[in-house]
């Protein structure tokens, strides 16, 4: 990356052009396919259904995660990620307005340009990397779209510092081997129900926070907290779209 430039024509704050198409899923309860670039994630909500699993608190609505690799078995890193979305998704519902059911999301990779066969320089291998910001966004759009209360919605964003130190926002295929670490950041977009309405001024002094984040590889303090400045102002620019495409929505339910 030279002169600030990516080689795709980016800088580094760039995110590639992302899209969410309504609904897709006519059995599904609410779905939505969220596309980055060519990374392309369908999600799909099913319920709220009567019941819940052994081990879940009966009070509460139970998140079950089901995620579907566009080729081959799911394995060790995607049943990780299934728990990371269950965890998020926990964070963001509001669980006690349907006790003892549980709601299905189930994700399916429809296209994952950088995001399957990379490994960062590391000791351990990491596959998947980027998909997971995405599954995060199509997910948080599909339970909004289901209308499954929420406290807010979320929007995820992933971070990669590169050999030569710089930090980069959504990187490509082209540019996953020049990573050193990486994060994935999912912030609130405010703590503003989508199905409440509350003042404009109540939202815009609302506190902005960290939901998850995940890293992987050798990270300095610096090098994270230039990471999450960075996301945060990138996550406004989602929370944008995502606002404007559920306002769509509900006045054309209207």
């Amino acid at each position: 990356m030279e002169g600030g430039s990516r080689a795709d024509g980016r800088n580094p704050n760039q995110l590639r052009p992302f899209s969410c198409t309504r609904n897709p899923l006519h059995r599904a309860h609410g779905s939505a396919r969220w596309a980055q670039g060519d990374t392309v994630v369908l999600a799909a909500v099913y319920g709220p259904k009567p019941g819940v699993r052994k081990g879940e608190n009966p009070e509460k609505t139970s998140i079950e995660v089901v995620w579907k690799p566009k080729t081959g078995q799911i394995g060790r890193q995607e049943k990780e990620y299934e728990m990371t979305l269950k965890r998020t998704l926990q964070s963001i519902c509001l669980l006690t307005v349907h006790p003892n059911t549980t709601t299905s999301v189930v994700l399916q990779v429809v296209g994952d340009d950088g995001s399957v066969s990379f490994h960062l320089n590391v000791a351990v291998n990491v596959c998947l990397l980027y998909l997971l910001p995405c599954a995060i966004n199509a997910s948080c759009a599909a339970l909004a779209f289901a209308g499954i209360p929420l406290k807010h919605l979320a929007v995820a964003i992933g971070c990669g510092v590169m050999e030569n130190g710089s930090v980069i926002l959504d990187t490509n295929k082209a540019e996953e081997q020049q990573l050193r670490s990486f994060a994935h950041l999912v912030f609130p977009n405010s703590r503003k129900s989508v199905d409440t309405k509350e003042s404009k001024q109540n939202d815009e002094y609302s506190e902005r926070g960290l939901i998850t984040s995940i890293t992987h590889g050798v990270m300095s303090e610096d090098d994270y907290f230039s990471c999450i400045e960075r996301g945060l102002a990138a996550s406004s620019r989602i929370s944008d779209f995502m606002r404007t495409t559920l306002q769509k929505e509900a006045s054309e339910a209207a």
